[in-house]
């Protein structure tokens, strides 16, 4: 089996491909930020777990210690519209610079490895309806997908100039049991507190490709094949569009079957800055791999209001 380097491997995303890629009876390494356990970090599926910035110095030092890996799967960044416009120049430094790190690292000590790099649906911007290909021209109107489009481009700089083998993922809504911000969170928090009522930002009628966790990480652990110096951009998503609304409604349902209580959810009209109204994935290149995408929606709102709830009874 392969040997395999994450970045970013402490985050959400990021320990979910862990383990499945460890269960898959891969080697995997991890590097970026987070205090992680030895014990903790294996419990996720990782060798080893190296806490420090995505540069050329710490990836001499995992290469030195476990060899050269076969892919490395690139997921360090922002992972926030909303911290990227307070903090640009942070989003910056954590999504720009650490590929540019990575990037000189492939090239110089290991060409030979593939190269996953996660981006976003974020780079198509605002202004669409319906699914949006992956040949769709990028129009990022916030700084999170500026950042990730630099990211890109990067990447297929490196391709073109010194033939790595690349393929960009780009995700759109991923949601999961462990993820603690954005829409399901922020709603689990709120009925909490007071399970009768909801305000949220925007209109509730955003339009979102919701993609489950445990189905983004099988798509990844399938794209590498890909990897190639002629760059390939392939679409995580389902084709499938579901709006805020319905999402709110579907976690308060699932809220409500053991208090009885439904929630009245008011939406404030008001746009939320750099969010676009529609983000829907083409999926064909995904599914003319053989992915079929198998979580339930509704089921996995259900487990993520379980897991929140079993988290909450920890909390207090």
């Amino acid at each position: 089996m392969a040997r395999i380097l994450i970045t970013g491997a402490h985050g959400f995303i990021g320990r979910y491909l862990a383990k499945s890629l460890a269960l898959a009876g891969n080697s995997v390494f991890g590097l970026g930020h987070g205090t992680w356990s030895p014990l903790h970090a294996q419990r996720w599926g990782l060798v080893s777990w190296h806490n420090g910035e995505v540069d050329i110095p710490n990836l001499r030092l995992i290469q030195q210690q476990f060899g050269t890996v076969d892919i490395v799967y690139h997921l360090a960044g922002g992972s926030s519209v909303g911290a990227a416009i307070a903090n640009p120049r942070e989003d910056f430094h954590r999504t720009v610079s650490s590929t540019i790190e990575l990037l000189e690292w492939l090239r110089l000590e290991a060409p030979k490895s593939s190269l996953v790099a996660v981006s976003s649906a974020a780079v198509y911007g605002a202004g669409h309806t319906g699914q949006i290909a992956e040949t769709a021209k990028p129009n990022p109107f916030s700084p999170y997908g500026h950042h990730k489009h630099i990211m890109e481009s990067l990447c297929i700089s490196y391709c073109e100039s010194y033939e790595l083998k690349v393929v960009i993922g780009r995700l759109f809504s991923v949601y999961g049991e462990g993820l603690r911000k954005q829409l399901l969170w922020d709603v689990c928090s709120q009925l909490e507190v007071h399970p009768e009522r909801l305000l949220l930002g925007g209109s509730g009628n955003e339009l979102r490709d919701w993609t489950a966790v445990t189905d983004v990480v099988r798509a990844l652990s399938l794209i590498h094949t890909e990897a190639n110096p002629s760059p390939k951009v392939i679409n995580i998503g389902t084709g499938r569009g579901t709006n805020v609304r319905a999402i709110v409604e579907g976690i308060a349902q699932a809220w409500a079957v053991d208090t009885s209580l439904e929630a009245r959810i008011e939406f404030s009209g008001k746009a939320r800055a750099g969010d676009p109204q529609s983000l829907i994935a083409q999926s064909e290149q995904l599914a003319a791999l053989g992915f079929e995408w198998q979580k339930d929606l509704l089921e996995g709102l259900s487990g993520y209001v379980r897991w929140f709830r079993s988290e909450s009874g920890v909390r207090s």
